[in-house]
């Protein structure tokens, strides 16, 4: 299955979403505000202690982490990507003024940072292993596009069988992180020691 047909699938699930749900956790396929923000603080750990620093939120959604960084107080300059026109439309009415948004990734400049959040857990029908060389794909382009480090979170292969769905993608966190520290950098964390069942690395380079 080539590139293109994966993002399309994932594109159309997502904006169906958000049509359903509109600006909102469940309208980005999360289950509430609370694990959306758990998730958020578990990504910026890779840009702690900066500031004035510029951000690419890869897999933007409607612009929630942007928000995030506005109530933290937090100074950077932020673009937003996201597959889907409808997210961007909605990112856009919230935020619109105070960020870029876009669906167009050639305009992507490098930036000090780039987080990802989600964009690798649903994946459909697509069969695992094109999964997985779509997921080692986006992590390339995700280290082209990152000057100072990148953070991304997968649903955990330790997550309970009972509650597994076949739709999803669960990653093995160790070959991750493996991948990441022997292609990407020496200096590479893996958070696995929070209340959801997922794992979140940064990569600092």
């Amino acid at each position: 299955m080539k590139t293109d047909e994966i993002t399309g699938r994932v594109e159309r699930y997502y904006t169906g979403k958000v049509r359903a749900h509109g600006p909102t956790p469940a309208g980005v396929d999360w289950n509430s505000q609370e694990s959306q923000v758990t998730r958020f603080d578990k990504l910026l750990d890779v840009c702690r202690g900066v500031e004035d620093f510029s951000l690419i939120d890869y897999g933007c959604g409607y612009g929630a982490l942007l928000g995030h960084l506005r109530a933290q107080g937090r100074r950077c300059s932020y673009v937003g990507y996201d597959l889907s026109a409808d997210m961007v439309k909605q990112a856009t009415d919230l935020h619109g003024g105070r960020a870029q948004f876009t669906t167009d990734e050639s305009l992507l400049a490098p930036a000090a940072f780039t987080v990802a959040s989600g964009i690798f857990n649903v994946r459909l029908d697509v069969p695992a292993p094109e999964w997985e060389r779509y997921v080692h794909e986006t992590l390339d382009r995700l280290h082209d596009l990152s000057e100072t480090g990148f953070s991304f979170n997968v649903l955990t292969s330790y997550s309970d069988p009972e509650y597994m769905r076949p739709d999803l993608y669960y990653a093995d966190p160790l070959l991750l992180f493996d991948r990441c520290k022997r292609r990407y950098s020496r200096r590479v964390a893996l958070l696995h020691d929070y209340p959801l069942y997922e794992f979140t690395i940064l990569v600092k380079r």
